[in-house]
């Protein structure tokens, strides 16, 4: 079989060993895995639907909306208060904090975990895209294709990034300048990461070129919006040196906090490709980490943290993740299905540690 397991290391917890790993992907045949998808599967959703924790949470969502608008308000608030100077730049840092929680709600939107239909929850996505300078349509779109092939080194879009390779295949193809980013790409992730508020801003706007969004006319207005009053605004308080750096620090900030909201949860775990045959449940479960660390990080990782249960029911609300943890944890020991789960600090770890092995032999060959 192709898919290659991530190495297993102290303090990264799972219910069997990693070379189980390896077993249950041997011993799965096609026909197999789809017996067990209708059997474990339909048994898991049974619990979890008997649990109530596919019920709305509407007092949740209204509470959690109303917050980030009023810290997105305030901040502004103080932006213009503050004026012309360096202390504005805590405002930019706060920013980052709350385009990040606002980018959170516009990802519960697009599983449908707010409401029960999809009308009203692309609406409240698109909204919360365009507060935040980034195209729903065109995000949506990619991530429900990660979901479908979560860790999949070709239909995964969350492995196509080109200054990295998360497998050795990707490895293997880079050439030139691409190249030498992928040798030392366990030191470049984070450096990286500051791009990447720029990188969202920019592959909507493309989508939005290209004609890809069915939401067209309304995105394209939401973000022309955002960007002409987030560009007056910072270029008429501040002067241009300053309104320079605020930007960057701003930009920088928030993309280091999504990228490291959404590192954590696939990568350094099994990658697949087309040879592998398995069950859905075993391929969610399998390719995802968990990071424990109760509320404060249920909060700052809006979620994502319970990345296990959230790919197994994606439309389940967001505080529905951790009561559903238990649950899953509990019918994976019992069928012997590996539980990743480990802490923040520890995930990066392992997602730098894979990375660093992924470059090892590019750094080995002759250039």
């Amino acid at each position: 079989m192709a898919i290659a397991p991530a190495r297993h290391r102290r303090g990264h917890t799972a219910l069997a060993p990693q070379r189980g790993i390896e077993l249950i992907i041997d011993n799965i045949s096609p026909s197999g895995a789809a017996t067990r998808s209708v059997s474990d599967y339909a048994e898991l959703s049974r619990r979890i639907r008997g649990a109530g924790l596919l019920d709305r949470r509407y007092r949740y969502y209204a509470m959690k909306i109303t917050g980030n608008i009023v810290a997105l308000a305030g901040a502004w608030v103080a932006f213009a208060y503050i004026g012309d100077s360096w202390w504005q730049l805590f405002v930019a840092a706060f920013l980052a904090i709350v385009f990040a929680q606002l980018a959170f709600i516009g990802h519960d939107a697009g599983h449908k975990q707010i409401f029960r239909t999809r009308k009203p929850n692309d609406a409240i996505g698109t909204g919360h895209g365009g507060l935040v300078g980034m195209s729903y349509g065109w995000w949506i779109s990619g991530h429900n294709r990660h979901h479908a092939n979560p860790n999949h080194e070709d239909d995964d879009p969350d492995l196509d990034i080109p200054a990295l390779a998360f497998t050795s295949g990707q490895a293997r193809l880079k050439r030139g300048f691409l190249r030498w980013m992928a040798k030392h790409q366990a030191w470049l992730f984070f450096p990286l990461l500051t791009l990447e508020g720029l990188n969202l801003h920019v592959s909507g706007v493309r989508a939005l070129l290209r004609k890809e969004i069915k939401s067209r006319r309304l995105e394209t207005a939401l973000l022309l919006g955002h960007f002409a009053l987030y560009l007056g605004a910072v270029f008429l308080v501040l002067s241009p040196g300053l309104a320079v750096v605020f930007i960057v620090v701003h930009q920088g900030l928030w993309g280091i906090y999504m990228g490291s909201s959404f590192a954590p949860n696939h990568k350094g775990m099994p990658t697949m490709t087309d040879e592998d045959s398995l069950d859905f449940l075993r391929k969610q479960v399998l390719t995802s980490r968990n990071v424990r660390g109760g509320r404060v990080v249920d909060f700052v990782l809006g979620g994502l943290n319970y990345q296990i249960e959230h790919h197994l029911f994606p439309n389940m609300p967001r505080p529905n993740l951790r009561h559903a943890q238990p649950i899953v944890r509990q019918f994976c020991a019992d069928r012997g299905i590996p539980y990743s789960q480990c802490g923040l600090f520890r995930s990066y770890g392992y997602v730098l540690r894979h990375l660093h092995d992924m470059g090892a032999p590019l750094r080995a060959a002759r250039a």
